[in-house]
């Protein structure tokens, strides 16, 4: 290799990317990855999860627009592969003509309380509802959304919080769309892991109900079931293989219910 190759090559790594051309917003098709630590994804990288798509982006922590590779999220240091790219990736085969954006704003650990307006969530420091908020808002200014994704459950599995979930759930959605200004946004809620290796916690049965029963309850809405997926090792977060697994039913999912 030549010297003068070398020397552009090596500029060419030191150079910051350039910000990605962004579609017209009718094109731009965003997409809300938000719950806990199961949106946020556990799993550990992979060279396949770094390999961006030409037409699949994410918000960054900063709020620009970066090719979308993982982890997608920043909630804990502890981020990795989650089911995000996935998900994107299915969506811009299927639909050549638009650009897929993923807003992050999963948090790790936070229970559905917290997913209020001025709720604090200490283990973070953040306020889960109102930082979701502010990304979203700021992406729907060149994007149009398409669609909300919701993984979370793990920390309401508790006799008091479980109780109340699905009233707090559809209190939610309602939240949701009410924010969007869209009364049918899309809204697909999966099911927390329940591993073959794992006991059964009793308390998480009124969580996976309102889950199940979502679709039947509040319209335009699907739910995504977590059978046969398995645990990283922990007995709580997903592996990388199930995680990828996990955006392809959200895909099938929502196409379903998006269907003419």
């Amino acid at each position: 290799m030549s010297r003068i190759l070398f020397f552009a090559l090596l500029a060419a790594r030191l150079m910051p990317a350039a910000d990605p051309v962004l579609p017209s917003k009718d094109k731009f098709h965003l997409f809300l990855l938000v719950g806990q630590s199961n949106m946020a994804g556990r799993g550990a990288v992979e060279p396949q999860d770094t390999t961006p798509h030409p037409r699949v982006l994410t918000l960054t922590k900063e709020g620009t627009w970066a090719p979308a590779v993982d982890p997608l999220h920043f909630d804990k240091t502890s981020a990795g592969v989650g089911l995000g790219k996935t998900f994107g990736r299915l969506m811009a085969e299927v639909s050549p003509e638009a650009t897929i954006g993923l807003i992050p704003c999963a948090v790790g650990g936070s229970p559905i309380e917290v997913w209020t307006p001025g709720a604090f969530y200490a283990a973070t420091k953040s306020h889960p509802w109102d930082d979701m908020v502010s990304r979203v808002t700021a992406a729907m200014k060149v994007g149009t959304l398409k669609g909300i994704l919701w993984h979370q459950g793990e920390a309401d599995c508790k006799p008091e919080l479980a109780a109340v979930y699905e009233s707090r759930l559809h209190d939610l959605i309602q939240r949701f769309r009410t924010l969007v200004k869209n009364e049918s946004i899309p809204f697909i809620a999966g099911e927390i892991g329940h591993f073959k290796d794992v006991p059964v916690n009793p308390d998480s049965a009124p969580v996976t109900q309102a889950h199940k029963t979502l679709p039947d309850k509040v319209k335009n809405t699907a739910f995504v079931s977590s059978d046969g997926l398995v645990h990283k090792g922990d007995k709580v977060h997903f592996d990388s293989a199930s995680y990828r697994e996990l955006g392809k039913r959200y895909f099938d999912a929502f196409r379903k219910l998006t269907a003419p």
